[in-house]
């Protein structure tokens, strides 16, 4: 029966939606859904991307997967909700148009990597930490002292290098030079329509204003086209539960304050 939802899907309309931070969950979600997009030849996905960003690696392998889906012949197109910003940048310029609100927050290009030096709470407290390491830079970031200046300096050629990779990436997507990209990626965020004059963004539109662009560029009928949401993220009995959302935006920020310390991020932190 592959067949059959293989031609319906030819006259359909493949939505994803990215909502929330870009961490582990949320990448092996969205690479599911793309790859069911590329299984069941659908002619154009609709991604709606709503978030801050998240992790490098996360960002760059649902790029990259984007990317190679667009080579299969599907037409991408990204529509940016209420944030769209860093690493929710960096997967929305692998689409072949970009759409955003007047008013969504976008932007944020730059890399951030954060660590906590809790030395002198430990001392107070009485705490000490004991480290046998295997070389010099084994404990870096070690939240029990300062960083040298030969660690601050080793740090921030990491983060210069991800900063650089994160330039590449919007400069091929949207048709720029690097050199344009950097006189904006220096860590602003910017109004969908300061986005449209800087050449972030295709046109300014609501998510219906995509999805006709996205049935256009696949030669379908813009008006009647249907789309099919995959990739959804499973509900939770506690999501029924009242303030359940915004335990879940409490939870998510700690963990990526917590749970991501010392990672390398493409992160909005307003």
């Amino acid at each position: 029966m592959g067949w059959l939802w293989r031609r319906k899907s030819r006259r359909r309309i493949a939505h994803i939606t990215i909502d929330g931070a870009i961490s582990g969950a949320t990448r092996e979600r969205v690479l599911k859904a793309i790859k069911e997009v590329e299984e069941r030849e659908f002619p154009a996905l609709l991604l709606r991307i709503d978030s801050p960003g998240g992790t490098v690696g996360d960002s760059q392998e649902i790029h990259a997967a984007l990317l190679r889906l667009r080579e299969k012949g599907c037409h991408v197109v990204a529509s940016f909700g209420n944030v769209s910003a860093s690493g929710g940048v960096y997967v929305g310029v692998a689409a072949e148009k970009i759409v955003a609100n007047p008013g969504t927050i976008t932007g944020s290009i730059g890399v951030i990597l954060r660590g906590n030096n809790l030395s002198k709470l430990l001392e107070r407290i009485g705490i000490r930490f004991e480290t046998v390491k295997s070389g010099t830079y084994k404990d870096i970031l070690s939240p029990d002292r300062a960083l040298t200046a030969e660690e601050r300096q080793l740090l921030q050629s990491l983060i210069d290098s991800s900063y650089e990779q994160f330039v590449n990436a919007v400069a091929e997507g949207r048709h720029l030079s690097a050199e344009e990209v950097r006189n904006f990626a220096d860590g602003r965020v910017f109004s969908g329509t300061q986005a449209h004059e800087l050449g972030l963004v295709d046109e300014l539109g609501d998510e219906e204003h995509a999805r006709k662009l996205a049935a256009k560029l696949a030669d379908l009928d813009e008006a009647n086209t249907q789309t099919i949401k995959l990739g959804r993220p499973k509900k939770r009995i506690a999501g029924f539960l009242p303030g359940s959302k915004l335990l879940s935006k409490l939870a998510e920020f700690l963990n990526l304050e917590l749970g991501n310390n010392g990672q390398v991020l493409w992160l909005f932190l307003p």
